[in-house]
This record gives structure tokens, sequence and C-alpha cells, in this order.
């Protein structure tokens, strides 16, 4: 038997009410298989014998007697870094419903952390902040053609469903001439630009994922591209790509992100000789809609050899700077890091950039519509609602900006200018945060995007049990129960890299027939680019904001 702790308990010592997760535990259904044990990551739970009394008569006549027995059972563990996070697999691996998380809304956790470890705490996945519901879903699809502009058969019409990635010049700035047969001829290049799905995978490195994966999340996109024809692209987030990735025909499905860190650039240089095929894009990085202002954050705990020889990094956290060294503007940004990278693929591949949603998204975005060189290839802009592998929880929940209102502002900034549509708006922040990425999509495209971008629905359809309520986002500990967020090689054999695989494609089947049954009503056989007048509100402050309809 364990010993009996007869120390003096203190009155700030961690109890189990401190917790944010509190295990509920019913022996009478327990048969002590020790599956929970072992499933939990995070060594929340263990075995331990209790000391039990009990009352017992025998013979005839009553004649009650006291012992004492020891009684194994499944304990909580209280301890501060050992603490539950609601993962549920103890409760998805009992097979006699024994045992579950519960949320305990009156913890102690924030102040106990900052009180005892002098520092922030840091989580995964996204805010946690569901105060007012979220805009999209305030918005429905209003305007229906019917008569004189019938709706579209949305099983039987061909639709356009395709994006531009890469910049579009106006009509009169078209390098064409016509020679003496009549003919149009090129008289000068054109900034190359890429037709493809309005969707992209969005960035989310080999690091913050494990291995099995991304390699799912690559599997699932040759596979759409190649099998059932949707174009669609995947950015390789923050911090390099396989060599052998580099050097195969698969490369001109990925967009290369490059971040202030620069992490992995190196060896994307060194393989451009030997590459086969183009990327479909390069995508500079400046800030991150769930951390606005932070750079990227790769726990040493997740950089094992093979993130180390991607990265060219010693085994050590990896935090890359919160802005790019040497750039000072906007236009310094244009003219040299764009410029670079251009030059770098002679100017055959598409550059664009990332922005955290913030007042001064407007402002960033319509010098960049000023730019002489028409070669900023499109404007991502990501929201507050975004995911994150790793993150100061004051950042997830106390900074960043709605992604829909300054999605509309960008939008309206750059048809004030006569502009609309030659520098791509691509936005994120919460996309699809409730399994209906095409609704979401669409109503974006008629706020006024070319496309979306989405990234934490994806490890959802991978299977991750964290949720936006404070369910696990342990994605920064390298102990994803599920092998998708870690690099430990036992939980990420966990992890089924054919079904994953099999469920991204699956759902971006759903998603382009969903499209189209939206497409179809408003009778668009192509993407409604700007068409706010499809979209209506019954929330008034939403119409004022957005410029569409209120109805009631």
């Amino acid at each position: 038997m364990a010993p009996i702790d007869t120390r003096v308990i203190k009155t700030n010592d961690i109890a189990k009410n401190d917790l944010k997760w509190q295990i509920e535990y019913n022996p009478q259904r327990c048969t002590l298989c020790g599956k929970c044990c072992a499933a939990c990551t995070f060594n929340a739970i263990e075995f331990k014998v209790e000391r039990r009394r009990r009352v017992k008569s025998t013979g005839a006549l009553p004649k009650p007697s006291v012992t004492w027995e020891a009684e194994p059972v499944v304990k909580q563990i209280v301890r501060k870094n050992k603490n539950c996070v609601g993962c549920g697999m103890c409760q998805k691996v009992c097979p006699n419903e024994a045992i579950k998380p519960v949320y305990n809304e009156h913890n102690r956790v924030n102040v106990i952390h900052r009180a005892e470890n002098a520092e922030s705490p840091k989580r995964g996945g996204r805010t946690n902040l569901h105060t007012e519901g979220r805009t999209l879903d305030k918005i429905k699809i209003g305007r229906i053609s019917q008569m004189t502009d019938p709706s579209l058969d949305a099983m039987r019409h061909t639709f356009d469903i395709l994006a531009p990635f890469g910049r579009v010049l106006p009509p009169e700035k078209l390098p064409f001439t016509v020679d003496e047969n009549g003919d149009l001829q090129m008289s000068d290049a054109a900034p190359n630009t890429r037709w493809i799905y309005p969707i992209i995978i969005g960035d989310m490195s080999i690091g913050a994922l494990s291995t099995r994966m991304w390699e799912a999340v690559a599997m699932a996109v040759a596979y759409l591209n190649e099998v059932v024809g949707l174009p669609v692209r995947m950015c390789s987030g923050e911090g390099g790509m396989p060599l052998k990735l580099l050097k195969s025909r698969y490369l001109k499905y990925m967009i290369l992100q490059i971040a202030s860190g620069h992490f992995g650039w190196d060896r994307i240089i060194n393989a451009m000789p030997e590459m086969i095929e183009d990327p479909a894009g390069v995508l500079i990085k400046i800030g991150q809609g769930a951390k606005p202002g932070d750079g990227g954050l790769l726990m040493a705990k997740k950089v094992v050899r093979h993130i180390q020889e991607i990265r060219g990094v010693p085994k050590s956290d990896l935090l890359s700077p919160p802005n790019h060294q040497g750039l000072y503007s906007i236009e310094e940004s244009v003219q040299k890091m764009f410029l670079s990278m251009n030059s770098a693929f002679k100017f055959r591949v598409p550059v664009a950039i990332k922005v955290a949603a913030s007042v001064t998204s407007v402002s960033v975005y319509n010098n960049l519509l000023r730019d002489p060189y028409n070669i900023v290839g499109g404007f991502f802009l990501d929201g507050i609602a975004g995911g994150t592998g790793a993150a100061h929880e004051v950042s997830l929940d106390h900074t960043g900006h709605p992604i829909v209102s300054r999605l509309r502002d960008c939008y309206l900034a750059a048809v004030h200018q006569g502009k609309q549509g030659q520098i791509p708006l691509w936005a994120a922040g919460g996309v699809g945060m409730n399994g209906t990425l095409a609704a979401d999509a669409f109503k974006m495209i008629c706020l006024g995007a070319n496309g979306v971008f989405t990234g934490k629905l994806i490890l959802q359809i991978a299977g991750c049990i964290g949720n936006d309520y404070g369910r696990c986002n342990a994605c920064n500990t390298g102990l994803c129960p599920v092998g998708i967020t870690t690099q430990n090689k036992t939980l990420v054999d966990r992890l089924d890299v054919d079904k994953v695989a099999q469920n991204i494609v699956n759902y971006f089947i759903a998603t382009d027939t969903e499209l189209k049954k939206l497409l179809a009503p408003i009778g668009n056989s192509s993407l409604p680019v700007g068409r706010s007048d499809a979209l209506v509100t019954v929330d008034k402050n939403v119409a004022t904001r957005l410029d569409i309809q209120h109805v009631c």
C-alpha cells in the first residue's frame, strides 16, 4: 500500500477543484483493463491502490465487524505539469464507460500557472472566444433567381469554380498588340497567374504537423488534382520541405511559404536547379491572425532529427522574429523580397503576401494596389479566429481582428480605386469553423474575396479531438493524442494516413457539390466575387457595417 501522506495541507496547495478538467471515474464499471492510462499521453491519470473501510456482518445474529481492504482504482494526478486537457481519449478507449473528463468552469489554472511558473501559458488551437456568435452565421444568401433570370441546374450545368493566384492586369494594360493580319501578339511579358480552386489548404508546416499528417494532406491534394479534377493547392507553411518533394512533379501543387525565420529556405534555393516543376506560388508571411505581431513558435520537443535536417537547425525552440529583419515598410518589402523571389523563379511563379487582419490592413492593400511593378500576386488576409500550433494564450485570446469586416473594407478600397480583382484577395480566420466550409467560402466571396484558405478544419477532418471551447488545444506540447501535431513516433503511429487522405478528399468533393448548390440559385456559373447584393442579414449592425441588405 502507498504510504499515507501525513503532512499538513497548505492553503496554497493545488487541489483537484483548481484544475480545468476533472476526471469523473466510476469504479463499479471499471474492469481495470488499463486502456485509459495507456491512451493518456499527458500522464494525467494513474493506477493507485486505496485503503477502503468495509463493515460486514456474519453469523445468525447481526454482529458487525470492520475490515480494511486494498482496492485498485484509477486516479487523477493533481500536479500542474500533468494537467488533464480534456481530450477525452480515456473515455474514447474505455469499453465500459467508466471514465470521462468534465470541464470545471470554476478552475484557477490561469492564476496558478502565472503565479508559480512566472511565465505566460501557451497552447495551440484557436482563440476560445464565443461571445456574440459568428458574423458569417448571421448572413444568409437572400437573392434567388427565378423567372426573368432563372436559376441554374446545380446537377447538370457547367460551373467555372476557379480563382486567380497571381496579378491580374486590367484590359488596357494587357501586353497585346494587333499585327497586320489582325492577330493578337504579345508585345511584352505579363505577370504569371494560376487559376486554382478557391479553397487553399492553409499553411501548416512539417514540424507543426507530424510527417504522417503532412503526408496525408499532400496525398489528398495530389488525388484531388489528378483524379477528381479539383485544382486544390496546399501551402507548405514555414519550415521548408523534404528534398524528395522539392524534386518531384507534385511540387506544382504546393505553395512555398517564407516567413520571418526563413527556416528551410537554404534547402529550397539549393534544390532549384533540380526542380522538374515550378511550385504553385510563393507566399511571404508577414503576420498571422491567431497571434498578430508574434513570430512563429516551434517547441524543442517537436524539433526531431528530420525537422532539424529540413530546417537546418539544432534541437532547440525555434522562434521566428515578429517581422522580417531588414524590412521597414511595405514598399521596401515589395522592392526587396518580392523582386528577389520573382527573380529567383524567373517571374514564372506568382508571389503573394500574408498579413494578419488589423486596422492597418486596408492601408497595406492600398499601397500594394498602387505598386508600379505589378508583381504582388495576392493578398492573404488572416483573421482572429485562425488556428495556430503554438502561441501565448494572451495573444490568442486578446489580440486580433475579425476577418469579415476587414475583408469587406479591403475590397471596397480596391473598388474605390477601380482596381478590384487586380491583386486577388484571399481571406481566412475561422472559415469552416462549424464544418460549413462551402457556405462560409461563398459568403466571403460575395463580400469581395477571390478565395479562402483553411487549416484548422483540415485537422478536424483528420481526427483532431480538440475544439474551440478549450478541449485539448495541446498542439504545442508535442503530446497530441491522435498523432496529428506531434513528432513522437508512438503517437504518430496512431494516425491512419490513408484514412486521413480519404477524409480530406471526400470533404472537398462534398464542398464542391455544395458550392454549386449555392451558385445555381443566384444564377451564377462562376464565382460571384463582390456580389454583396446576394446577401442579407437580420442583424442591422452587420448590415450597416458590411453594406448589405437588412431584412426582417
